[in-house]
Formats: structure tokens, C-alpha cells, sequence
């Protein structure tokens, strides 16, 4: 995005999916969005930001079903609780709407029939899916089957578990039905197609020399124009959706409606705020689309061929986030390779800005974001609880001090140079969607300010000459509002404390970069600062990472005796990724599934599986609390080896050490060595658990030499 631009900036965000909960790969797309948004307005841009639930769909229809409800509750629960959450992160849109807003309906009304208008959209009968038992046409996810291209199992529009190519009705090999699990058949039906194939030159040209954004997202759409684009099937034979014109048993496919929902939401903001949303969409107005690197064809491809086609104005940039990964493993919520953004990270009091600043200072936007506790707490201790928080305390704190007020100095040229380059190399790297790029600049400004205060001595100094101490803090004071200006986009929350502490009555979320250059007042009353940021400790980790390891053992269970039952979890559709969880309303059978899921019989295994595991017997030669851990012990275990072994048993509320001391306990000694809370294990202490509270370390009935071999 060019940085000297002055036109109208909207900013939009890929839809959630209105049938599950956030979680961290949400935020890839959302908080970037708002940073990049929040980062607009500073140098003074006309901004929208705006975005909404997807919830039309399959996956809506199905799981309202299941559930016992209709998909509009589904989706009012759901689109409840994303809104919800984006403000407790900070996430702020001037507009949050849902794709069955009367809005969005009339939307996508106009634009479909703009393009039958122009003759770009054809009816064409074509073999749809039937299940003869449930008595329906099966569109989408309620059909299975294999590839074409490829021959893996496959979704009705995708191959999402094989090649990824988009499928269009009727394409899936030995079709089943996800309904009832029988066979289907493939039955004449009349459907419509866009015509996307006459927009190929179009879309060379626009992707080539006119669309802005990430290279990853260009050449990726770029490689599938060259192999050359077929027509889109843009009906479905559902009765939750926008409805087709002319055809009440047939609704508009959802890549269709979901994307115009951000006409939709603009036109909504307009409508409240007074404004013109034509001055995006049918003018020259730039139009900034954040999206997950999975959506990458709808966005580049389908929409603004749809777009041109229909008359109006086409995305000025697509930035693609990189894919997202949990603890060095795929992001899986079926695996349990999941961070949700409430139960594992709100809920447990950490601050919505400490997750912003990762998300933000990890890794390049365009790369693979790989969410861990230990890195994260290595992130906070080292950036802003060391370098950061501890210049914006030490100088605010003796200048309260000592003064109380700012002191009276002049701005430095030394200063005023560092902060006017910070500023430039801020501006550029938010132009380049580099975001980890401009929190390094801000950080790098903040090491300025500690080396500033540290080399002047203000302690020493203010003994020998109270004013020049005061010129040296009116320096430390500025580079504090400055480093307030500058890092608002990236954690808002906390820079608004720091700002009222600085005195400063001006609204911090309206500030203009250019006034990190102007003058502190002198005379302004400093508030008594506190510390922003505090260590993340080692127990606290802990504990998130025994949540996790928790996790993974369930969903391996569960996705064994789903595997034994022939089923599989519901993948999503649309947007945003569809979530197996309940809404909240409907969670009181939780406790019963879990002791159902606790009863559950893994699949058979053969000898060669068990004979792989290396279980002997030990005895417990030392056993010790971990310090700042609640739960975990370190144990040294002899099981026949030259050395005890050094285990990390999760038993610190079920045995004192000295219990364990002399017992006699079962070890699976070739488990590969995990550190948990900074001390390494080097096996396993195989326990028994009830499901409830009782938890029992195995122990042989008889005393046998350590090192014994179960068989």
C-alpha cells in the first residue's frame, strides 16, 4: 500500500464461521487487521474497518440439526461470542454484521442479478448427489466420497484431505451420504453457474499488474489462472441461505454471499455513521482484505471477478497470513493442536495484549506462526517486561518521584532524530504488512530510551544538578509518549494506562504519529506509575502446557473410537473453520459425554504396537517438589540402568514425596525427553485414573528387581 496515499481506506477481515469458538488461528487475520487499521489512522487516514459472521452453509445447517436447534440460533450464539471476544482483544470494527442481515441478502440480490442481467450467470443441468434413504439432495458436506484427481477421501466441494482442489457438484467418486452414512446417487438437477472462466484475461492483467497486498497471495492466484479457470456452480439445494431469484429451492452458494457481506457490513456502517459506502465500492476508494492463506482462491479469483462483472469496484490489496501451527505441531482442533481464545488464554487472566504483541512480533505475517507457551513467555520476559515495561517504570517512576510533574528541558536532537526515524520505519513496514518489522523498530526505540537514561545517571546526576537531571527525564518522559503513540496499535490497552500516567488528556487512540514528535508539555501532573508488565512464571506455563498435553491424550482417544465407529468430526465451510464444540446453552451434558468418552474401547492393536514400549519396573530413589509448580514433582527413579532416572510425574496432589520414596512404581523409559516447567523427563510414571479425583501410581504387589521388564 503506498504510504502517500490519501484516499479512503476500508479494512476487512475474513467472516468467521458463526458455529464454533475462536480460537488463536482467528487471530492471525483479526489482530494484524487492527493493528494495520489502528497504524492507518495514525498517519491521519480516512479508515472503515469492518468484517462480520459467515453463516449461511452446510456446516450451519448440519450442526443446527444435531444440536436440535435452528440455524439461526446457532448463529446468534456464535456470532454473540465473536463479537464478544474481539472486543476483549481490542478488536475493534466500526461495523460487525452477519451474512443473513437484510442487508446482505438484498446485497447479493442486486449483484446476482446484475450478472444474469449481463449474461454471466447459465443454467445447467448437472448430477447432484441424492440420498434415496434421507430423501434429499445432498450439497456440499452432506455428501463424502473420493477425489477425481487425486482418490483421496473428499468433501462435496473439496479435497480437503488430498489435493485441495475445489469440486463442483457432482464430481465426488462414490458418493455417500454423511446423513444416515449410506450410499447416494447422482440425480438430474438444474442448476446455475458463474461464468468465471470469461474473466481469465481480466484476472491475469489485475492480479499481475493492479492488485497489491502479499506476494503469496498474487502468485498463488496467478498459478491457478495460468492452469486455467472453470465456471462455478453458484446454487445449492438448501433452504438456509440466500435465496436464488426465480428459484425458492434453490440458495446462493456461499462464497457467493459471504464475501459480499463486506459491501453489506460497509453499507451498514454508513448508515449509522452518515457516510457514503459507494466511495469503496463504486468509487476509487482503496479496499484491504486480511484473509487466512486457505481462502486465497476465493478472494483473488472468484470475488473480484464477481465484483467486475457485477460493476463494482475490486480489492485494491489481499494480505494472506501464514498458516499457524501449535507447539511445532499442524493445527489440528481435532488433534487438540488448539489454543481457544477463551478457556485457554482469557479465562486464565493473561492480557489480551501479551497475545497481540506475539501474534505480532512472532514471525513475518506471510510465514508459518507457530504458537507455543514457552516462546510466548520467553517473549513477554524478554521484550516488554525487560526492555520495555522496564523503561517506561524506571523513567516514569523517578520522575514522580522526584518532580511529580514533567520537568522543565528541551527535546535533545539525538532523541528527536531516533524518534523521527522510528517513526519513518514504522510507517514503511505497516505499508509492507511487515508487522513484526515495526513492533522491532518500536522495541529498538525503547532499548534507545534505556541506554538514555542508563548513561545519563539521572540518580546521580539529580544529586549534583537537579535541572539538568530534570533535561534528562523531559527526554526519558518524551521517548515514553512517543513509545505510547507508537505502540498503541499493537497493544492499545496497556499504552492507555501508560498515557494517563504520562498526564496526557488527549485521547491515545486518536493520536496522530506526527505527535510523537511534539514537545511535552512541562508543568503536566505525572500519575504514580504502576508496572504494566509482570514475568510470566515458570508454574503458570506449566499448568497451560499440562492443559494442552491433556488435550491431545483426549482427542487421540477420541478420534481412535470415532475411527472404530467409521466417523469422522465435521470439517467447515465458508470463512471460517467450522468447531464440534456445543454452544453454551446446550453444554450441560458435558460431565456425561466426557464419562461416556472415559468408557469408550480403543481399536485392536498388534503384538509389534505393544512389544515397541520399553515398561519396566522402578524404584523411587528421590522424589521433590518442583518450585513454583503446583501439580508437578522431579523424581529419580533406578530401573536397572548405570544412573537413576529423572522423571516429571504430575502426582504433586495425589502423593508428598515421601510417600513415593522407596515405592516401587511402573516406567515407560523410551518416551522421548520433554521439558515441563525447565526440568527434563526422561520417561513416563505410569498412573490409573477414575475419570473423577483418584488418581494411583502402578506399583507391583510384590517387591522385584528395578529394571524388570513388563511383557
Amino acid at each position: 500500500m503506498p504510504e502517500s496515499s490519501s484516499k479512503p481506506v476500508l479494512v476487512t477481515c475474513g467472516l468467521p464461521y458463526a458455529n464454533g469458538k475462536a480460537h488463536i488461528g482467528h487471530l492471525r487475520t483479526y489482530v494484524p487487521a487492527d493493528i494495520f487499521a489502528r497504524s492507518l489512522r495514525k498517519e491521519g487516514r480516512d479508515v472503515t474497518f469492518v468484517c462480520g459472521s459467515d453463516t449461511h452453509g452446510t456446516p450451519i445447517v448440519v450442526n443446527a440439526e444435531e444440536l436440535g436447534i435452528t440455524p439461526k440460533e446457532l448463529v446468534e450464539i456464535y456470532h454473540k461470542h465473536f463479537d464478544e471476544t474481539f472486543k476483549q482483544l481490542g478488536v475493534y470494527f466500526d461495523a460487525f454484521g452477519t451474512t443473513d442481515d437484510p442487508e446482505n441478502h438484498n446485497r447479493t440480490l442486486n449483484i446476482v442479478n446484475r450478472l444474469i442481467e449481463k449474461d454471466y450467470v447459465y443454467p445447467k443441468n448437472i448430477e447432484i448427489a441424492y440420498c434415496p434413504k434421507c430423501n434429499r439432495f445432498l450439497p456440499d458436506r452432506y455428501v463424502e466420497g473420493s477425489c477425481p484427481h487425486c482418490g483421496e477421501t473428499a468433501r462435496g466441494d473439496e479435497c480437503d484431505q488430498g489435493c485441495g482442489k475445489h469440486l463442483e457438484p457432482g464430481e465426488l467418486q462414490s458418493p455417500v451420504c454423511t446423513i444416515c452414512g449410506g450410499p447416494a446417487e447422482y440425480r438430474q438437477q438444474e442448476h446455475f453457474f458463474f461464468k468465471l472462466s470469461k474473466f481469465s484475461d481480466y484476472l491475469m492483467d489485475y492480479l499481475s499488474n493492479d492488485l497489491g497486498g502479499t506476494t503469496n497471495a498474487i502468485n498463488y492466484a496467478l498459478g491457478w489462472v495460468k492452469q486455467g479457470l472453470t465456471d462455478w456452480c453458484i446454487t445449492r439445494n438448501l433452504e438456509w441461505g440466500v435465496k436464488f431469484p426465480g428459484h425458492d429451492d434453490l440458495v446462493v452458494y456461499v462464497w457467493v454471499d459471504a464475501p459480499i457481506g463486506y459491501i453489506a457490513f460497509t453499507e451498514e456502517w454508513a448508515a449509522k455513521a452518515g457516510d457514503s459506502w459507494e466511495k469503496y465500492w463504486k468509487n476509487d476508494g482503496e479496499i484491504v482484505h486480511f484473509i487466512g492463506g486457505d481462502i486465497t482462491y476465493h478472494h483473488c479469483i472468484f470475488w473480484p471477478a464477481m465484483l467486475k462483472g457485477a460493476d463494482y469496484s475490486v480489492p485494491t490489496a489481499v494480505v494472506a497470513s501464514g498458516m499457524v501451527k501449535i507447539e511445532d505441531k499442524k493445527f489440528s482442533k481435532t488433534r487438540g493442536y488448539v489454543v481457544w481464545v477463551g478457556e485457554d488464554y482469557l479465562d486464565h487472566g493473561f492480557h489480551p495484549d501479551l497475545l497481540r504483541y506475539y501474534l505480532a512480533s512472532y514471525t513475518s505475517h506471510t510465514k508459518e506462526l507457530n504458537f507455543s507457551w514457552h516462546v510466548l513467555q520467553e517473549k513477554i520476559n524478554t521484550e516488554l517486561v525487560a526492555v520495555f515495561g522496564n523503561f517506561l517504570y524506571r523513567t516514569m517512576l523517578f520522575a514522580f518521584k522526584n518532580y511529580g510533574e514533567v520537568p522543565a528541558g528541551e527535546l535533545e536532537p539525538e532523541v528527536k532524530e531516533e524518534i523521527g526515524k522510528t517513526l519513518k520505519e514504522i510507517k514503511a513496514a505497516m505499508a509492507e504488512y511487515e508487522f513484526k518489522k515495526a513492533v522491532d523498530c518500536a522495541m529498538t526505540l525503547a532499548s534507545f530510551g534505556n541506554t538514555y537514561f542508563q548513561s545519563h545517571e539521572p540518580w546521580s546526576l539529580i544529586k549534583k544538578d537537579r535541572a539538568a537531571c530534570g533535561n534528562v527525564l523531559y527526554n526519558c518522559l518524551h521517548l515514553a509518549k512517543a513509545l505510547c503513540i507508537i505502540f498503541e496499535p499493537v497493544i492499545p490497552q496497556t499504552m492507555e494506562i501508560a498515557w494517563k500516567e504520562l498526564g496526557q488528556e488527549e485521547d491515545l487512540h486518536t493520536a496522530l504519529y506526527s505527535e510523537a514528535l511534539v514537545p511535552l508539555k512541562a508543568g503536566t501532573k505525572l500519575a504514580k506509575p504502576e508496572i504494566l508488565f509482570t514475568k510470566l512464571e515458570d508454574d503458570r506455563i506449566g499448568e497451560m502446557e499440562e492443559i494442552a498435553n491433556e488435550r491431545v491424550k483426549a482427542a487421540d482417544a477420541k478420534k481412535a473410537a470415532a475411527k472404530r465407529n467409521g466417523k469422522e468430526p465435521a470439517k467447515s465451510e465458508g470463512m471460517g473453520p467450522a468447531e464440534e464444540a456445543k454452544p453454551a446453552e446446550n453444554a450441560g451434558d458435558a460431565a456425561n459425554a466426557k464419562e461416556e468418552e472415559g468408557k469408550e474401547i480403543l481399536p485392536l492393536i498388534e503384538y509389534e504396537d505393544f512389544a515397541k514400549l520399553d515398561i519396566r519396573v522402578g524404584k523411587v530413589l528421590l522424589a521433590e517438589p518442583i518450585k513454583k509448580s503446583k501439580k508437578l514433582l522431579r523424581v529419580e527413579v533406578d530401573i536397572g540402568e548405570e544412573k537413576p532416572r529423572q522423571l516429571v510425574a504430575g502426582m504433586a496432589s495425589f502423593y508428598s514425596p515421601e510417600e513415593l520414596v522407596g515405592k516401587y512404581v511402573i516406567v515407560l523409559a523410551n518416551l522421548k525427553p520433554a521439558k515441563l516447567c525447565g526440568v527434563e523427563s526422561n520417561g513416563m510414571m505410569l498412573a490409573a485414573d477414575d475419570g473423577g479425583e483418584i488418581v494411583s501410581a502402578l506399583m507391583p504387589d510384590k517387591e522385584i528387581k528395578p529394571g524388570s521388564r513388563i511383557r
